[in-house]
Order: structure tokens, then sequence, then C-alpha cells
């Protein structure tokens, strides 16, 4: 096989005279050149004729096509004219740098033209020179070799506007881009290009293909850049010989080649394209592939997420058109199975912050879409991020190298080390098109199994300078089945093609560029073709993509491990159970979020129920005591009946205490609205009973001191008291009924940041939760109790300061009760505002307002019911309290005295105020005598003066 080259144009060998500074051509093999005589002879007829009037027009046409086209096409360029040396190759090379225009067809047509008519007349002029001067003569006889002279150059003319480089008439020439180098992309061409070349020997090799005719490949390097990859094109096809059809690489090279060459009925083979947006038969009508399309793989990663669980995903890519489309139809498919995509990130160069942002969305489960140089990159992010390890799944592209992640790390500045980028890599899964046939022993339409043919390209790798035994494989080695598959399609289809033409009498060597009806044979004859070679079985669906399976591989221990086959069309996953996590089990698409309802400390429930308990106990025993000693005055004369409801309320106080405690552990949430009910009852009523017992004695003992009687003999009774108390239930029962029917308290939950789990799981987060009572305008109803409670509050420490010092025989207890009254107020006025500011601080809520609760009630029970006990021990017989039974009945004589006293103390105090006004009246008159006496003196001094 013979490569030709087309990076730019060169002389027909007829043209390297040695007066152009070339070898000396076959005319010079001969005699050799002699002096020439001074006298030149005349102009040669033809030279004078035929040559300039040839010359004129072609002049002419070239003049005409620039006027009419210079002004939008031709653009403003530079050209060094400098021929001192190979003056024709230099006047080729200038005029090809001046109109190196290689986007339009209208500059190629140009310049094929003006290098054809320039050539010419270099040559021309040349040649009347040297004719001219008389120098051009043959050894032998002058005229002989004048004539010989003309007829040679009159021949060479004429044929020169068709020069070629000697090409055969049975040769087929096709094109090929293959992307070799550069930076970025992909370049696969390095094992694909070596590849092809193994399928053209084998295909010329073969005398039941292309009967009389060999196929050639003529290639240029397009490093993966699609602009390269025009020109190249270009080039192929504006320089002979004619190309029947296109190799292509690399998917943003095959998407520039391809849809440019329909314009010209040229098909398109691609080796190595995985883009989606190749599907699009209106767009590419005339491009083929071998390389499966991106989109086989986004059906099977839908399958591995839906066996191992995941819904949530992030999507990181390399800004190409390549992956931009194949994240789409991923998209797409996530929609339809509901796998929600939580962030998609893209990069032109630089992965870091697309990287940074994965970590700040909580991505677990990535799909990574990007070249193989762009891969390295992003691995070493990630170990940089530590986006690894046991609760991270990364998706890399399947057709990488087998350690793609070792390899160019220094020649790429990528700052990690081969061991940092090992750990980052371990775990991760490929999915690829099954690249090479799985059957080792499988022969294939060239004669060789998968296995020979991996001999016979590493054996070429070797002599190119690959380092295959230390399995440094170059770019593109797992796509090298495909390119020479490529090749072979070609090749049969070709074959094709011409049995059917030669029906016709036609052959491939009739294809031009607009000769649609060969193209479309050529089209057919690809379309229809399916043959089994060294990549598998090779066929094209109806978009011209190649039918294959996804393999599935997952890396572990530095080496990459087959899990399984999908079938894509039959929707069948062929699983082995191979599969092998860091941690040992699947790693969660996201961080377990576990909702945590925030309780009671279990320890201080227990003691504050234990405390709870103990004071409704104590209440009870209270009230059994007032109860068995009803009769004894001491009992009598503190209004035993208050002294019971106060009791009643207390218990129902501390019940609430303990209903305070009892969250969601206790009670479920459908059952949580009635808690929340019950708690204000209780704390409620339990506090109009307890404080309105004590604000009725009080009131009693203002009453009866500011509004007395002249006789007070009659003992008070008990529903005169139960009154106050009974007033203050209603108005408790109307808000806590209207509360209840118009807007009820409900189970409301307050959420907390996200806490760091216990036990060092990264998998596992802890959002805190907790439980509200609460309704929709909860604070206008928590004004209004509040505000109700307050005034009575305030209102029975005002009568308590005013009863401060008043001693009332009826009400034995009345200081004892004021002092109740300023703990309970001090205590609510302090409590209420504190709760509501740790109403989040479960514990510290519960221990505050349950002590405030215990401590009023125990504190309240102290001062009303110790000194009654201690009298109660002191003389426990009736007769022991009788002995101060006489004294006591001069209670009411007592009375009227004091009372007596009082009006005498009045009275007294009325004539002292009168004696005061009468010295206040005698001081002001003394003073106004003094003053008169004064003004006297005054005067007489002043007459003594005169």
């Amino acid at each position: 096989m013979r490569e030709v080259t087309n990076d730019s144009l060169s002389p027909p060998r007829a043209m390297t005279l040695q007066h152009a500074g070339g070898r000396p051509g076959p005319a010079a093999a001969g005699p050799a050149l002699c002096d020439a005589p001074h006298n030149p002879p005349l102009m040669p007829y033809f030279i004078e004729n035929f040559t300039l009037i040839r010359l004129c027009l072609q002049s002419l046409r070239v003049i005409s096509y620039l006027y009419q086209n210079a002004n939008s096409y031709l653009p403003r360029v530079r050209a060094n004219l400098n021929f001192s040396k190979r003056p024709l190759v230099k006047l080729k090379a200038a005029v090809s740098n001046v109109f190196s225009f290689r986007t339009r067809t209208v500059y190629c047509d140009v310049k094929s033209l003006l290098v054809k008519t320039l050539v010419q007349l270099f040559v021309v002029a040349k040649w009347v020179v040297l004719v001219s001067v008389g120098r051009v003569r043959w050894c032998g006889r002058r005229g002989s070799g004048s004539r010989r002279a003309r007829a040679l150059l009159l021949l060479w003319l004429s044929g020169f506007s068709r020069y070629s480089e000697g090409r055969r008439d049975n040769d087929l020439h096709i094109g090929g881009i293959f992307p070799m180098e550069g930076e970025g992309g992909w370049q696969g061409g390095q094992a694909c290009k070596p590849a092809a070349e193994l399928a053209l020997a084998d295909v010329n090799a073969r005398s039941d293909l292309l009967s009389g005719f060999k196929l050639l490949l003529h290639s240029n390097d397009s490093k993966c850049e699609p602009g390269l990859g025009a020109s190249v094109m270009y080039n192929l096809l504006y320089n002979p010989p004619q190309k029947l059809l296109l190799l292509a690489g690399c998917s943003t090279v095959c998407t520039t080649v391809a849809e440019a060459a329909k314009m010209w009925n040229l098909m398109v083979l691609c080796y190595g394209a995985s883009s989606p947006a190749l599907s699009d038969r209106a767009r590419f009508p005339t491009l083929f592939r071998t390389h499966p399309s991106a989109t086989v793989h986004n059906p099977t990663r839908i399958k591995l997420m839906q066996k191992f669980g995941w819904s949530r995903i992030a999507i990181l890519q390399q800004a190409e058109e390549v992956f931009i489309s194949t994240v789409e139809d991923l998209e797409a498919h996530c929609k339809k199975v509901s796998i929600e995509i939580v962030t998609r990130q893209s990069f032109l160069s630089d992965p870091a912050d697309a990287v940074r942002n994965l970590r700040r969305q909580d991505a677990r489960v990535i799909v990574g879409l990007f070249y193989v140089v762009a891969a390295r990159r992003v691995l070493c992010e990630v170990y940089k991020h530590r986006l690894y390890g046991k609760s991270y799944v990364w998706f890399f592209i399947g057709w990488y190298e087998d350690n793609w992640f070792e390899t160019n790390l220094e020649r790429e500045g990528i700052e990690c080390t081969v061991e940092q980028m090992r750990e980052a890599a371990e775990g991760h899964l490929t999915t690829e098109a099954l690249m090479w046939n799985q059957n080792a022993n499988q022969t294939t339409i060239s004669g060789m199994t998968s296995e020979d043919f991996r001999s016979r390209l590493n054996e070429a790798l070797r002599e190119a300078g690959y380092d295959i035994d230390g399995e440094r494989f170059p770019e593109g080695y797992q796509e090298a089945p495909l390119a020479y598959d490529a090749v072979w399609a070609v090749a049969l289809a070709f074959n094709k093609t011409m049995e059917k033409l030669e029906k016709n009498g036609l052959s491939l060597k009739n294809f031009t560029y607009t000769n649609k009806k060969i193209a479309d044979d050529i089209y057919e004859a690809i379309n229809s073709t399916s043959f089994l070679g060294v990549s598998g079985l090779v066929a094209f669906s109806s978009q011209g993509d190649r039918i294959a399976l996804t393999q599935i591989e997952q890396l572990t221990d530095n080496h990459y491990v087959k899990l399984g086959y999908y079938d894509t069309q039959a929707d069948n996953l062929t699983w082995l159970d191979r599969e092998r996590w860091v941690g040992g089990k699947v790693p969660p698409d996201r961080t377990v979020v576990v909702n945590e309802l925030r309780t009671v400390s279990l320890p201080l429930f227990a003691c504050m129920t234990a405390l709870c308990i103990a004071g409704i106990l104590a209440a009870i025993g209270l009230i059994v005591f007032n109860i068995m000693h009803r009769h004894r005055r001491v009992i009598q004369w503190s209004h035993p009946a208050c002294n019971t409801v106060m009791l009643c309320g207390c218990c129902i106080c501390l019940s609430a205490a303990v209903a305070l405690g009892v969250d969601g552990r206790w009670v479920q949430p459908q059952h949580f609205s009635g808690l929340c009910a019950a708690r204000a009852w209780l704390l409620a009523t339990g506090f109009s009973m307890a404080y309105g017992a004590l604000f009725t004695k009080v009131w009693r003992v203002h009453r009866h001191t500011t509004k007395p009687k002249v006789e007070t003999k009659k003992r008070m009774h008990g529903w005169k008291l139960y009154t106050m108390v009974g007033g203050l239930l209603v108005v408790d029962a109307a808000l806590l009924t209207a509360w209840q029917l118009r807007d009820p308290l409900q189970r409301r939950v307050e959420i907390f940041p996200l806490e760091a789990p216990r036990h060092h799981d990264d998998d596992v987060h802890i959002r805190p939760e907790l439980e509200h009572c609460e309704s929709e305008h909860n604070t206008v109803w928590l004004g209004v109790m509040y505000g109700y409670k307050g005034l009575v509050l305030v209102f029975g420490l005002f009568l308590a300061y005013e009863t401060r010092s008043v001693k009332v025989r009826q009400i034995n207890d009345s200081r004892y009760v004021g002092m109740s009254i300023y703990n309970v107020v001090v205590l609510c006025l302090i409590t209420g505002p504190v709760t509501l500011v740790i109403a989040s601080q479960q514990d510290a809520a519960f221990a505050f307002v349950s002590l405030a609760i215990v401590f009023c009630c125990f504190l309240s029970m102290a001062l009303i019911f110790i000194p009654k006990v201690i009298e109660v021990i002191r003389h426990p017989t009736e007769r022991a309290e009788s002995g101060r039974g006489s004294g006591s009945g001069s209670a009411p004589a007592d009375e009227e005295r004091y009372r007596e006293l009082v009006k005498e103390n009045e009275e007294l105090q009325k004539l002292i105020a009168q004696k005061e006004e009468r010295i206040r009246v005698l001081k002001q008159k003394l003073a106004e005598r003094e003053a008169a006496a004064a003004d006297g003196v005054t005067q007489d001094v002043q007459d003594e003066h005169i």
C-alpha cells in the first residue's frame, strides 16, 4: 500500500527540469546540453500563435472570474515573490499561500485556475527565452533538436492542464482523516490509522474483492479540530485523484465533514465518532459509522441505576457537542424513569470549579462525559475534593485505555501522583459498546480471529515505537477494530456497487462529485452491508448507526473487571455478580437524612414526673387532712373550702407539668392534637383553681378591712368564696372553647439544620425535629390568654400588698396567702417570657416550666398547711384546743373594741388636724404682725435721718 499525502501541491515529474532547480528529468537523461550560437533564431510559429493565444484566453478567463468575484470573496493578502531559488516551486508555493482559502468552494476554484495559468506562463516564458537566444540545441543535428524541443514543449503544454502524479486507472481512492496529534480531544488515529493500513493490505490481497482494482488511502491529521478537519477534507477533494469516500474520526470533525460531504455526494464512514447528533439523517444523509452512538450507553446507565436503586444523580460534562447531545439524551431517559438530576456541571478545560460544585450539591452518583485528557484532570480534582470512596460512584466512558489514569500525567501537568490517581479511580464503573469480538476463536471475514488481529496490531504499533509490552497503548487502541472493519465495510460496499454498475456498463471510475446515481448505489451498498468483523457483527441501522451490545466494567485493584452486558434492543441485562464496592455495600445516591425527633430527656422526665407525683400525693394527703380536721378552729378560720379548691388546682397543675413532658416518644402524631388540648385545659384550669383560691382569700381580707360592719358575728359562707373561683373558671372555659373551635392546637414540627453523624458515618446525617403545639393564629390566642392571666396576677399582687399588715380572725392565714401570691406572680412573670425564648430547647423549656409549676405548688401548700399541721400536731386533742377556746370566745368583743379604737383614733386624728390648722393660722397672723412691726421701725429710722 502506498500512502499519498496532500498537504500541498507538488509539480509533475515532467516539470523537474534542471533549470527549474530540480534533478534532470527523463528528457535530460540522454545527451547533455551544448552551447548554442549567439544569434537567436526567429520566434517559432506555435509559440508565436497557438500558445500565446491559449495563454491570452486563459488569462482573460482568470481576470474575468476574479473581477466578478473579487469584491465578495478575495481578502487582502500578502505573498513573498522571491524566486531566487527553484522559481517554479516558489511561484506555486506563493500562489498556494495567497489563495489558501479553506472554507469556500470558489477559493479552491480560483486557486487551481491561477496555479495552472501561472505555471504555464512561467514555463512558456522560460522556453521562449531559451529558444530566442539559441541556447537550446541537442548534440547532433541542430534542426532536429529544435524540432524535438518544440514538439516536446507542445505535447507538454497540451497535457499540462490535467497533470497528475502518475496515478493508475485501476486504483480506487478514498480519503482518510485521522486525529493523530493535538491537545485535548481524542487522538485515536494513533492506533486507528495502523489498523486501517492493515485492513487495506488485507483487502488488496484478496482476489475476490475489487477484482482488477486496488484500494488506496490518502490521509492527513485533523488533530481532532473541526476547522483543521474541514481543511484536510477540502485538500483531499480538490487535489487529484478523485476520492470515492471519506473515512473520519473524532465526533467534532465527523460532524463538520459529514455535514459538508453531502454537497459532493460523498459517503462518510466514521470509525471513531459517538456523538448522538450524528444520528440525524436529515442533517447527515451520507454518514455511516462503525462506532456506536454515545446514546447506546444511556439505557445501560439507566438500567444500572435501577438495579442498584439510585434515583438521584449528577452530570459532569466537557463542553463539546458530542457530550452535550449525550447529556440531553440522558436527561430524557432519566425523566422517563423519574430519576432526579440534582445538578449538571460543564467545563471547557479546567474542571476544578465544576467538581467543587458537585460536592456542594451533595452529588453521590456522578456521570462523567469528557475526553480522556480532561478525564485525567477531573480525576485529580476528584482526589483533591475527596469525591471518591465508599460514598461515591463515578460513571466514566469505556473507550479510554485501561491505564488512562496513569499515563501522561507529567506531560499534561496533572498535579496528582500515580498512586493518588489510582486511589481516586478505584471502584468506578464504565459502559462501552463492544469494540472487540468477544469470541476470541471465531474467524472473521478477514480470515483472522480477534486475537490474531490484536497480535498483528501490536506488532505494527511496536514498529511505530509504542511500548506495547509495557502496556503503554496509544490512544484509540480500543477503537482500532472499528477502523479495521470500516475499511472492510468500504471494500465490501465498493465490491457490491461495482457488480451493480457493471450491468449498466459503468464503473466506479465514472464517479464524480456531481454523480448522484453512483453515490446512491454506494449508499445502498453500505446500508445493506453486514459481516462479522474483528469488532463483532458489523451492521448499520436506518440512521447509519452501528448496532452493538454494551459492556459494563468496574475498576477493581487497578484492573477492569467485566460485570455484565446489556442488549438495548431486547432490554436484557446479563449480570455476572462480580461487583465489589469500597466499604462492602452499595453506595447510596445521596446523603441519607434521618429525621430524628427531639424529645425530652428520659431521666429529666422521670425526675420531674416523680416530683409531680409526690406533689399530687402530698396535695391529696392535705385534702384528707383538711377534711378530717375541718371542725378544728384553726382549719375553720382559714376557709377550708378555699384550701380544698387550691389543693385540687395544685393537683391539676402538677398533672399539666407531666403532660408537658409527654411528647412524640409516647404519643402518635395523629393523637398529638389531643395532647395539645389536654395541656392547655389542664394548665389553665389548674392555675385558675389554685391561684383563684388564693386570690379569693386576699380579696375577702381586703374587702373586710375596707368595708367594716358594726357586727360581724356571722360566719362567712363557703359559696361566696366559690363564686370568685367559679368566675375565673368560666372565663377560662370560654376562652379555651373558642380557641379549640375556631383555631385548634395542632402538631407543628420545627426542623433544624442537618447535624453530623454520631458514629462518623459519611452517608448519614441527622435532621432534628421538634414538636410544638401551635395553631394558625397562635400568637393572638396566647396574647389573649397571657393578658387575662396577667391582669389577675397583677391585681392579686396589689391586694396582697395592700393587706400585707392586716390580721383578720376569720382568715387566720392571710399573711401566708400574700406570700404565696408574691411567689406565684414572680415565677409566672419570669417563666412566661423565658419559655417563649427557649421553646426550641426541649429539655430546658420542660425543666424550666415544670420546676416553676412544682415550686409554686409546693411553696403554696407549704405556706398554707404547714402551720396548721404543726398546730394539730402540737395540740392533737380537742381539749387542748378548747383550753384556748375560752380566750377565743372574746374574739367578737376584741373585734368590736378594735373597731372602737380605730374609730377613736380617727376622731383623734381629726382633732389633731383641727389643732394643727389652728396653729397654722396663728403662726400666719404672728408673721404678719412681725412684718408690720418691722415696717414701722424702718419708717422711724428714715424720719430720723431726714
